[in-house]
Parts: C-alpha cells; structure tokens; sequence
C-alpha cells in the first residue's frame, strides 16, 4: 500500500526552526517528485516547496524562500523540508506529497500524507 507519513510538527516560538520529514513507502517514492504544501484554518492548501528525484529542481514559495530548505534522502526513502526564522503566519497543516513533475499545483501530485500541524506562537 502506498503512504507517506509525515512527522515532526509541533509548537514552536516565533523565530524558531522545526524539520518536518515525510517517510516514503519504496513504489511512491522511487523517482517521483515530492512536494510540502500547506493548510491553515479557513484556507486553502497552498504549495510550499517541491523538489524533483534527483534534486536537480527545486521551487520554492515567495512565503518561505531563504527561510525553509527542500531536501531528500532516496536512500531513505524520506523527504525533509527545514523551517527557520518561523512566523505565525507559517501556522498550518503540513502535507507531502508526491507526484511525476515538480509543480506548485495540487492537482500534480497523485499521493498525499495526513499531514501535521505546525504551530508558532508569537
């Protein structure tokens, strides 16, 4: 069965860093692109961050560059994404997903995880 499980969530202050890693079952993750997005309370899910298998393309959010990092380990199966400076607009569920291209759109991506919650306080 497919699944991507995330971790790492948590409460954390204003300013503060969390590493948020999503663990890959071996068919989702072999060659596929793996995608953040996220979901704060009355939004929509937005894109974050998404990087292709071999690393060689990475997008980025206007929100979030120069403060998170995409990153992957395919050895592990497991896709990173760092989170410094946060803010309290950065609170929101945390979803990876993984789909064949690198895009900022959801309906690129075929498999999802349930997602966790970050949360800054100011």
């Amino acid at each position: 069965q497919v699944q991507l499980v995330e971790s790492g969530g948590g409460l954390v202050q204003a300013g503060g860093s969390l590493r948020l890693s999503c663990a890959a079952s071996g068919r989702t993750f072999n060659r596929k692109t793996m995608g953040w997005f996220r979901q704060a309370p009355g939004k929509e899910r937005e894109f974050v961050a998404t990087i292709t298998w071999s690393g060689d393309r990475i997008l980025y959010a206007d929100s979030v560059k120069g403060r998170f990092t995409i990153s992957r380990d395919n050895a592990e199966n497991t896709v990173y994404l760092q989170m410094n400076s946060l803010k309290p607009e950065d609170t929101a569920v945390y979803y990876c997903a993984a789909g064949p291209v690198p895009s900022q759109l959801r309906r690129t991506y075929d498999y999802w995880g349930q997602g966790t919650q970050v949360t800054v306080s100011s």
